[in-house]
């Protein structure tokens, strides 16, 4: 019964060398950078020290979760659950992909890279568990769909881009429809539309409108002329921009 016992349980699963900890904690700084690499390169806010770092400290976690209690390993009293600090990685990760998420006007940003942020500590939990070819191919295939396929996107979604309008028009004029007009007659759409009373204390006497718009701008190349041509539209008193994006 005993030989059987022993068998069944080796406590030797439990210890790590020197030697293959420092090879794991090296192979998630490797792959946490090649996917921050991609991320640095596209100017983005978490990028490749970001990267390494949340790779790196999730494969110490799932370490220090698996081989860091070792010496309780044989105590009848308590029972290993190596699963446990991993799981709170996952959850914790959801904090720091939260700030690199953007809203400008009627645009969000950063949902890429909050979810390669997530990724990467899948990776890094991956490959400090000695999952080495799991890791490898997640992060192969990682950086393709950040790498390869974002030049596939640009190219095929030019008609795409968008752009951010804020417009301060007169309440009583028929300007908002001037504006429409105005930008249909340039080839540019609108993606959606959002209409609201100034606030009291801003306005200066008239009843004013605050509107906002996201704009498919297509082949549009001369976007400045179109900002001048609104500019001139009687009853249109400021006119703010955004950045394009796609």
């Amino acid at each position: 019964m005993a030989t059987t016992v022993q068998q069944v349980y080796d406590p030797s699963i439990w210890h790590i060398s020197y030697w293959e900890l420092t090879i794991r904690l090296v192979a998630a700084l490797a792959l946490g950078g090649l996917v921050g690499l991609e991320r640095e390169l596209g100017g983005h806010s978490a990028g490749f020290r970001t990267h390494i770092l949340v790779c790196v400290g999730s494969a110490a976690i799932v370490l220090l979760s698996i081989y860091g209690f070792a010496e309780f390993s044989t105590d009848p009293n308590v029972r290993l659950d190596p699963a446990r600090l991993a799981a709170q990685v996952i959850s914790g990760i959801g904090f720091l992909g939260a700030g690199t998420i953007l809203r400008t006007g009627l645009t969000v940003s950063g949902l890429t890279t909050a979810a390669s942020l997530w990724v990467v500590a899948a990776i890094g939990l991956t490959v400090g568990a000695g999952f080495y070819y799991g890791s490898a191919v997640l992060t192969v295939l990682v950086v393709v769909s950040l790498f390869v396929l974002n030049k596939l996107e640009k190219k095929f979604s030019r008609t795409k881009r968008k752009r951010d309008l804020v417009l301060r028009v007169n309440k009583d004029s028929a300007s908002l429809s001037k504006v429409v007009t105005e930008l249909h007659r340039h080839g540019i759409g609108i993606n959606k539309i959002i209409v609201e009373n100034e606030e009291a204390d801003t306005c200066d006497g008239d009843d004013m409108l605050i509107v906002r718009l996201q704009l498919k701008l297509g082949q549009t190349k001369h976007f400045e002329e179109v900002i001048v041509s609104l500019a001139a539209i009687e009853g249109v008193f400021g006119l703010e921009a955004g950045v394009e994006s796609l």
